[in-house]
């Protein structure tokens, strides 16, 4: 009887939870397909392999919509999580040489100082926050500055992983009219 009741509790906690359970979204490629409709930001994710390895950018796209966004909606001279929600994350399974400092193979948070002539580039330790709310200068462990490019307008913030050469990779990202660039190099293992 014991057995039978645990058996019946367990089918009924079961049931409950899946009828009230959210499904977790999967990431899409490319936020530009997803119909304009959608009110909230987009999860995306980026991906570049090469053999058995990979670099993964995983973030949530929000849209202009109108809205003053360098200077506004994104204040200069704040860490900004460089998309929306959860904090844009970078995973890696090669080491990455970024600036003059490397990266070993992990998952790591991505953040950014915006400004009108120069951001900064920030990797964090810390990749399970929401926002920059729990953000740490502590946990940083490489940062390096680079330039914002003038860019045709993109609605939806996207990231881009471009290999240039078998060593070479340009992480990209794009929103509005600003593109930011920057170079890593995969070290030989």
């Amino acid at each position: 009887m014991f057995n039978r009741s645990l058996f019946l509790l367990f089918g009924v906690v079961l049931s409950f939870s899946l009828c009230f359970s959210q499904a977790v979204p999967s990431p899409v490629r490319d936020p530009r397909e997803v119909p304009d409709s959608i009110k909230g930001s987009v999860f995306s994710r980026s991906v570049a392999y090469s053999g058995n390895d990979s670099i993964t950018i995983t973030y949530h796209s929000p849209a202009v919509r109108k809205r003053i966004i360098w200077g506004g909606l994104v204040p200069y001279g704040d860490v900004w999580v460089t998309g929306a929600h959860n904090a844009t994350t970078l995973e890696t399974t090669r080491t990455l040489r970024m600036g003059d400092q490397e990266l070993a193979p992990g998952k790591y948070a991505l953040f950014t100082i915006p400004g009108p002539d120069q951001w900064t580039i920030i990797i964090n330790k810390n990749w399970n926050q929401h926002l920059a709310w729990d953000y740490d200068v502590k946990d940083d462990l490489l940062r390096f500055s680079v330039k914002p490019e003038p860019a045709e307008h993109l609605e939806r913030l996207q990231y881009f992983i471009e290999d240039q050469q078998a060593d070479t990779i340009i992480f990209a990202m794009r929103w509005e009219r600003v593109k930011l660039a920057w170079k890593a190099s995969v070290k030989k293992e």
